[in-house]
């Protein structure tokens, strides 16, 4: 089928449309119009209304949107089975990751319970499950063991050993964890309240999966003294890791034998329980709960067996039943763990809004940013008074409550049942439960972050600079612990964005032969360039970072270097001024011999005198410069790549002659195969007797030169339909460029500006009275239109004449 039928085509007639002309047409409204003063803005503010009221409600207090319509009938048992689902989870994860936050494990139990009840109340998201994640959980355990370590609470034993107060490091540490997620939490609500919500957006994909699997490996490193049951030295700062590693690498020899076998038969069993689990998927209703199987079961082997009391085998211990009352965190200690408080607010309100977004693409309903960074906050203020540490949404619960049929926040209510049941009956069966097993829970769990590391084969193919991205963040996560480490990847990562805009590609365009279409030349091999016009394009928006780049981009492109140009013209209009003085100079001798010559001619002496008078007059203009006449008719140099052609045509009315820039042109175009004898930085005057021989000679240069098409260079298009703003660095660059280029008698024009762009062109002042809305046209196809109509296609016309004819 031919292609036209196929796509179809189009055609439109319209009159050249520069900015002016076009506010008339479209009627565009101005800048006090579409942006209220701050006056009738704080009058609007603060205007209080029922409807707006309402809004405001709603949007604070979300449940009150969705509970009065919640449908028992058909939400309610996917709701039940879904929070069950995810509750049982909780159990195991809960007490898992306290170890990684270097608390009791009773403690992550209490984590899964507060936060999940605050975010029914204030959350957006149907589907993601909050409580304790392993990054988060890792975050925790280095302020606590940074700020409590076991040194600060050693007591007297044996002459040989040193025995350390748990009780009391344990309680301090409580209380470190707390304070620092009510301050993580304050973060967040304060973030939301000021319609921050936008600050997860800087934390990119790449960046989030990178510091991801970093973190992993720092919760690897922190468990492997519970699977091999050695005690290894506690470090804090950069390069903890790697002396934590070092320390357990030392300590191998003294591995604890019972507790790797304990750690070797969980781990095998739930690798194959949870392949069997992923196989069986789809045959299963809800996925089996392998995890809270293996701690029963090693449980009730523990308790039967007495492998603490036989074997050593580290256990949890004392689990208290019941739950603990509300006390207000030490805020001594936020001076002290304000930064830590900082990131682990950025990073699980990233990983919330991350999941949150997911699934209500997936589902088609809306997650409010600014209100789940509320709703977070709160979840982690509320919970901190309850000594719960730091909580974000966890993948792998999300996943569940998802795919078992969770509906709405109702599943989240549902699970903390299960947990609350846990708590306050059934702690203190899991007093014997081996450490060893918890650990193993966290490395089946980490299994997904493992598989991050296949993003590097991916984004090596995909986008190197994202590449780059990945690897610097997980790096310096590595080696400058996690909260030391985000800050450094973030950093790079928005020089990564500054960089970009900085460096931007820069193009020169050209028209695609039958249509109002103009693309890059060096990439589009049917695109041809303007003769006479160069159409010039950033691909990033010009600002105070990049405006200095654009000008020499600008020059590079354009083949006119300006600096250099002007002090050239300037130098040969002060020779062409000299040279008019001497022709001046000439005249009034000239007009003198004339009349001394009438003065002789009446004493009767007019032949003796005349000789002697133009033989004075040829001495005088001989040392005046020896000035040719051809010198004054036109003549040519090639300066870097450009050939400068001295305008022959008379002055225009404001006292200023036209000059010509002759630019290597399309090498397809049929060549005189002529060699200019003009060579780089020589200044040569073609010799001519004529006037229609120095013609013959110029549009020699100008067809020859080199070897290549050429042609003058008389406008130049700035396509700025790539900028969504222009700073006043920007507006004076510009300025410049049109002040600059008028100087050599070339006219520039700018096209494609968005309607936000031409009002900060208006307050900073860029148009006058010689920089004007006519020079600012609708698109690219206007502004060569208008080009070729007010200066023409070229002054030598025959190769273009068929890309001219198809632009008009």
């Amino acid at each position: 089928m031919d292609s036209t039928r196929r796509f179809g085509k189009y055609r439109v007639e319209r009159e050249v449309l520069d900015e002016q002309r076009l506010e008339e047409v479209t009627q565009r409204k101005t800048h006090s119009d579409t942006h209220p003063s701050v006056t009738e803005w704080l009058k609007d503010s603060s205007r209080c209304t029922v409807p707006k009221l309402k809004r405001s409600v709603l949007s604070s207090f979300p449940v009150l949107y969705w509970l009065p319509k919640y449908s028992v009938w058909d939400y309610g048992m996917p709701d039940l089975i879904s929070g069950i689902s995810v509750g049982i989870i909780h159990l195991p994860q809960g007490m898992a990751y306290a170890l990684l936050a270097s608390l009791p494990p009773v403690f992550g139990l209490y984590t899964s319970l507060y936060p999940a009840l605050i975010y029914f109340f204030f959350g957006t998201s149907r589907h993601i499950s909050i409580g304790t994640f392993t990054v988060l959980s890792i975050m925790v355990g280095s302020v606590t063991e940074r700020l409590a370590p076991d040194g600060n609470f050693k007591i007297n034993g044996t002459n040989i050993t040193t025995e350390i107060d748990i009780t009391a490091r344990d309680s301090y540490r409580v209380q470190v964890a707390a304070a620092t997620t009510v301050l993580g939490g304050l973060i967040q609500v304060a973030l939301g309240l000021v319609k921050f919500g936008f600050v997860g957006t800087y934390l990119s994909e790449p960046l989030v999966r990178a510091y991801t699997t970093a973190a992993a490996a720092h919760a690897v490193v922190a468990q492997l003294k519970y699977v091999f049951g050695v005690s290894p030295t506690r470090f804090s700062g950069p390069l903890s890791l790697v002396y934590t590693l070092k320390d357990v690498c030392s300590l191998l020899p003294q591995t604890h034998l019972p507790t790797v076998v304990v750690s070797a038969v969980s781990m095998v069993f739930l690798v194959a329980a949870k392949e069997l689990n992923s196989f069986l998927s789809p045959k299963l209703p809800v996925p089996v709960p392998v995890e809270l199987i293996t701690i029963v079961a090693v449980t009730l082997i523990s308790n039967y067996a007495h492998l603490n009391s036989n074997y050593t085998i580290s256990v949890v211990g004392e689990i208290p039943c019941g739950l603990s009352p509300p006390s207000v965190p030490d805020v001594s200690i936020f001076g002290e763990v304000i930064g830590d408080a900082f990131a682990l607010a950025i990073v699980g309100y990233a990983i919330s809004i991350s999941l949150g977004k997911t699934f209500a693409l997936k589902h088609g309903y809306k997650v409010d940013s600014n209100q789940e960074l509320v709703a977070l906050g709160l979840s982690n203020v509320v919970g901190g008074f309850f000594q719960c540490y730091s909580v974000c949404p966890s993948m792998s619960r999300s996943l569940v409550q998802e795919t078992t049929g969770g509906k709405t926040q109702m599943a989240g209510v549902a699970s903390a049942l299960i947990v609350l049941v846990t708590i306050l009956k059934l702690g203190p069966l899991f007093q014997e439960l081996p450490k060893a097993v918890l650990a193993v829970i966290v490395f089946v769990n980490l299994k997904g972050m493992f598989k991050q590391y296949a993003d590097v084969v991916t984004l090596w193919r995909r986008n190197k600079i994202d590449l780059v991205v990945w690897l610097v963040t997980w790096v310096s996560t590595l080696l400058l612990n996690l909260d030391l480490g985000l800050a450094a990847s973030i950093t790079f990562a928005l020089l990564t964005v500054i960089f970009r805009t900085q460096m931007p590609t820069y193009s020169v365009l050209g028209n695609v032969p039958g249509t109002e279409l103009y693309l890059d030349i060096e990439t589009h091999r049917e695109a041809k360039e303007i003769a006479g016009v160069t159409i010039f394009r950033s691909s990033a928006t010009v600002y105070f970072a990049n405006a200095e780049l654009y000008l020499e981009a600008l020059k590079e492109k354009s083949g006119l270097d300006i600096s250099k140009m002007i002090i050239y013209k300037r130098r040969q209009e002060a020779k062409q001024k000299r040279r008019e003085r001497r022709a001046e100079r000439r005249a009034k001798r000239q007009a003198k011999r004339e009349r001394r010559a009438q003065r002789a001619a009446k004493q009767q002496q007019q032949q003796q005198v005349f000789s002697v008078e133009e033989e004075a007059g040829w001495r005088d203009t001989c040392m005046d410069g020896n000035v040719t006449d051809n010198e004054e008719q036109g003549w040519t140099e090639r300066e870097n790549g450009t050939v400068f052609v001295i305008p022959t045509s008379p002055r225009a009315p404001d006292g200023h002659c036209r000059w010509e820039y002759l630019k290597g042109g399309d090498p397809d175009c049929t060549s005189l195969g002529w060699m200019s004898e003009l060579q780089d930085g020589d200044t040569t005057t073609l010799g001519s007797s004529s006037e229609d021989t120095l013609s013959r000679d110029l549009e020699r240069v100008s067809l020859g030169s080199l070897g290549k098409w050429t042609w003058d260079i008389h406008s130049i298009i700035l396509d700025l339909s790539t900028a969504n703003f222009i700073d006043t660095v920007a507006i004076k660059a510009m300025k410049n460029i049109f002040q600059d280029f008028s100087e050599i008698d070339v006219d520039i024009y700018m096209a494609g500006c968005q309607a936000s762009v031409v009002e900060q062109l208006e307050l900073g002042d860029f148009f006058s009275e010689s920089i004007t809305k006519r020079q600012l046209f609708a698109s690219v196809h206007d502004a060569v239109l208008y080009c070729l109509n007010h200066r023409g296609a070229t002054s030598f016309p025959r190769c273009e004449s068929s890309v001219v004819s198809m632009i008009r």
